[in-house]
């Protein structure tokens, strides 16, 4: 029987890049689109309760029609999901996990780069979060030597958001191509889905490796749900 994913998304843009991505799978996506927070958040009555209301809302939603897993596409939504995803009745996986993962398993410097400031806060506490899980975890050897650092490349989220996407793509090539230049020592990330295509253009072009969500996630959820490739 075909697993079906349920994918919440903040931007139609990344439809195509996890369609991309999982198409060597058996596996149907339905997209769920709600870009209502970002739209909110400079409001001044603007909180993270906010956030978690509705990012639960919109999983429960989400796995009452019939989804067998739900992708948190969003960095923004997937910051709140360790409070949530404990009561949602299907496995949620945020678009940052395998960075967690790899991070976890490999010590070193990481320059997180961002282009929507609202992310930046809630995905370096998870990250932190991550990092800082109890030592029971007898696979952590070594995760103090860790090091993280937020970047936020300005002036461009707002071009995606307006449907900007060649532009967005050539600003945030810039500004990762950069950031890989000033850190050579360090691992640069793009942090958020949008800017998957970016590192993939910077990599091809300068041979400058930038890590993305899209690096390891059809690996990541293939070997998390039991994914058959097609």
């Amino acid at each position: 029987m075909m697993m079906t994913i349920g994918c919440f998304h903040a931007h139609y843009s990344n439809i195509a890049l996890i369609e991309e991505a999982l198409a060597p799978y058996e596996v149907e996506l339905v997209h769920y689109v709600d870009p209502g927070l970002d739209r909110l958040k400079h409001d001044a009555d603007f909180t993270e309760a906010v956030i978690h209301e509705k990012v639960s809302q919109t999983l429960h939603w989400i796995a009452h029609c019939h989804a067998d897993a739900i992708l948190v596409t969003c960095t923004l939504f997937a910051a709140v999901l360790e409070q949530e995803v404990q009561h949602v009745p299907v496995p949620v996986v945020g678009i940052d996990d395998p960075l967690l993962q790899e991070m976890q398993q490999n010590s070193g410097e990481y320059i997180l780069a961002f282009t929507n400031p609202a992310t930046v806060e809630g995905t370096m506490a998870r990250v932190n979060q991550a990092l800082q899980q109890d030592d029971e975890d007898e696979q952590r050897n070594e995760i103090e030597a860790v090091q993280t650092k937020a970047v936020l490349i300005p002036g461009t989220f707002e071009l995606i958001m307006r449907g900007d996407k060649e532009g967005y793509l050539a600003a945030v090539s810039t500004g990762l191509q950069q950031l890989a230049e000033q850190y050579p020592d360090n691992t640069v990330v793009a942090a958020q889905l949008s800017m998957a295509p970016a590192a993939a253009r910077v990599t091809a072009v300068t041979g400058m490796a930038i890590y993305s969500p899209l690096v390891s996630l059809a690996a990541y959820l293939e070997k998390k749900l039991s994914l058959k490739r097609r």
